[in-house]
C-alpha cells in the first residue's frame, strides 16, 4: 500500500467513533478472508489479544470496556517487553 493511501485511510479511521471503526475492521477482515492469498501474520501475543477483543465484541461488551481492556493489556505487554530487554539495548 502506498503512503498516500495509508495516510488517507488513517485520517478517515481516526475520525470515526470506535463502534464504526470496528465495523470497518470487520469489513477489512472479510475482504482479507475472501481475497487475500495469505493472511497477514502477527506475533503470538497480538493474535491472542485480537482473539480476546473479538470474543468481547461477540459478547456485545460495550466498546469503552473493550478499549480499556485492550489498553491495559498493551501496557502490560509493553512493560514485560522492557523488562526482558537486556541492559544497554
Amino acid at each position: 500500500m502506498n503512503d498516500i493511501l495509508r495516510d488517507r485511510l488513517l485520517r478517515k479511521l481516526d475520525a470515526l467513533p470506535d463502534e464504526k471503526a470496528y465495523q470497518v475492521l470487520d469489513y477489512v477482515e472479510f475482504l482479507e478472508s475472501k481475497y487475500a492469498e495469505r493472511r497477514a501474520g502477527a506475533p503470538a501475543f497480538q493474535r491472542a489479544a485480537e482473539t480476546l477483543e473479538d470474543t468481547l465484541r461477540a459478547g456485545r461488551v460495550p466498546v469503552n470496556i473493550i478499549k480499556g481492556t485492550m489498553e491495559a493489556g498493551k501496557k502490560s505487554a509493553d512493560k514485560e517487553k522492557v523488562e526482558e530487554t537486556p541492559p544497554g539495548q
